[in-house]
């Protein structure tokens, strides 16, 4: 299964998702269902999944572990995309200021959503490649966003609502996303889902150590195939110089 999470609409476009479909076949990866093919658990675009995330947020607001907030716009820009665990990108931690707030919306649409943190809990995870994982909630995170102003579901609840959509039994991901991982098992926990099975990659870096990603102008698959690699090369690790 393919999903294209494009729920950023600063990031997101019809030709980089078109880029990202034909460089994976380029590659050599197939998928039985996707945007392209279709499936039995459509759409498979976050855009067009919207109502799948209210409910979910409707779930989550009557268990009470949601808030409004009205704080830092900074947040919310960067909640959409998938906060990688680094100090320029991750969440920051959240001071709570608007934790007493109250609500009875019925839609998420104008606000902010919170999700509010057991501080102290500290949540536990044996992942299948990087081994036991604790993170302390309230420490190592706070109270992070599920939606953001603009209607926009953040990454933290619109992943897990599509693993459970999608029925996925293992997430296979960067290591970068570990703390992700703890924010999103309490989201499972307060909608009563056992979570999938979590194996975190470790990243693939240049000769300098600089893990390979956009913001850093890191060698794309697009740039490699101009440049004449051949598939299987990518896929054994680049040919000697």
């Amino acid at each position: 299964m393919l999903r294209d999470e494009d729920l950023d609409p600063q990031r997101s476009r019809a030709d980089y998702a078109g880029a990202m479909l034909e460089d994976l076949h380029w590659l050599g990866i197939d998928w039985d269902e996707g945007p392209d093919v279709g499936g039995p658990l459509g759409p498979y675009r976050q855009s067009e999944r919207r109502a799948i995330y209210v409910d979910v947020w409707t779930r989550l607001r009557r268990q009470g572990v949601l808030y409004p907030c009205s704080c830092s716009r900074r947040d919310l820009a960067e909640a959409a995309q998938a906060p990688h665990d680094n100090p320029e990108n991750d969440e920051p931690l959240y001071s709570g200021r608007c934790r007493e707030k109250h609500s009875d919306a019925t839609d998420p649409a104008g606000t902010t959503w919170r999700f509010r943190v057991p501080d102290g809990a500290t949540i536990r995870f044996d992942d299948g490649s990087a081994g036991a994982q604790a993170y302390t909630a309230g420490k190592d995170f706070g109270d992070f966003i599920v939606w953001r102003r603009d209607d926009v579901p953040a990454y933290q609840l619109a992943v897990v609502a599509d693993d459970v959509a999608m029925k996925i039994t293992e997430v296979v991901r960067g290591r970068d996303l570990l703390k992700s991982t703890a924010r999103q098992l309490l989201v499972y926990e307060a909608l009563g889902v056992a979570p999938p099975a979590f194996f975190h990659c470790p990243l693939v870096s240049d000769a300098a150590g600089q893990r390979l990603a956009k913001r850093h102008d890191a060698m794309s698959l697009r740039a490699l195939r101009a440049a004449g690699v051949a598939p299987a090369d990518v896929i054994r690790g680049f040919p000697e110089a």
